[in-house]
């Protein structure tokens, strides 16, 4: 008769479910793998096989009971761990959302909004549009790779049951403020150019009062407002490798693997 004694129990529960923990929070946390529109079975499925191919290669892991108090806070830890590294990524693609939804209130086309199926909730027609261009550069970049070397490298740099550094943490919060501001910074050139063209048509109105600038200036902005889109679309590959790296190398402080 088989019998299984706690220490066993336990080390099977560290050496295989606490990397699962966190592997899980990150893909669950994480673009394009935590999407709505992909299944939990799938997630739950490539959660095990990245633990299967992660256990051999990690450090020893904390022999603890698998009923205890300490099993459940370091349950907790891990995932901690992956959501914070999943939620850099979830900033980053917000970027571009900020970014198309900027533009589209400043070109008239704030109207315009579809159904985000990553996220369920209804967002700007050119929010989506940059959303899915990013998500294609995303992963021809590899980007999802290094975002699972990181995850890989975290377990040496932050070990199961090595705790939380508090201060580390705190002090990285500052620095996830970058989001909006590199939204502005993507919008500000199409911004401007739409600024310009609202005050030549606030001109045209004063010096023409006549004129209907509802029936004129409206579809105008909207077309011009399209053509400035389209424009700036020319230098979109090298701020978004600029803004990837950038979120990388934080996600890399985050998880202190340098």
């Amino acid at each position: 008769m088989l019998e299984l004694t706690n220490e066993q129990i336990g080390g099977w529960v560290a050496s295989f479910l606490l990397p699962l923990f966190r592997v899980a929070s990150l893909l669950m946390v994480m673009p394009i793998f935590g999407a709505q529109f992909v299944p939990n079975r799938v997630r739950l499925l490539l959660a095990l096989a990245i633990t299967l191919v992660l256990a051999p290669n990690l450090p020893p892991m904390p022999m603890i009971d698998a009923l205890s108090l300490r099993s459940l806070l370091l349950i907790g830890e891990q995932v901690i761990i992956g959501v914070m590294l999943g939620f850099v990524f979830q900033l980053f693609f917000q970027i571009f959302i900020v970014t198309g939804q900027i533009i589209s209130m400043q070109m008239g086309l704030g109207f315009a909004s579809m159904m985000d199926p990553a996220n369920g909730v209804s967002v700007p027609l050119l929010g989506q549009f940059l959303l899915n261009m990013t998500t294609l550069m995303f992963l021809a970049m590899n980007g999802h790779l290094v975002a699972f070397e990181i995850l890989a490298e975290s377990f040496t740099t932050l070990p199961v049951g090595g705790g939380l550094l508090v201060e580390h943490y705190r002090e990285m919060a500052g620095k996830l403020t970058w989001v909006m501001a590199a939204g502005l910074l993507l919008a500000l050139p199409a911004v401007t150019a739409l600024l310009v063209v609202n005050i030549a048509f606030g001109v045209m109105t004063r010096a023409a009062p006549q004129l209907n600038i509802f029936a004129i200036g409206f579809p105008l902005t909207l077309v011009l407002g399209q053509i400035i889109f389209w424009l700036a679309q020319a230098d979109i590959l090298a701020h978004f490798q600029v803004l990837s790296v950038e979120a990388l190398q934080l996600m890399r402080e985050l998880a202190q693997a340098r």
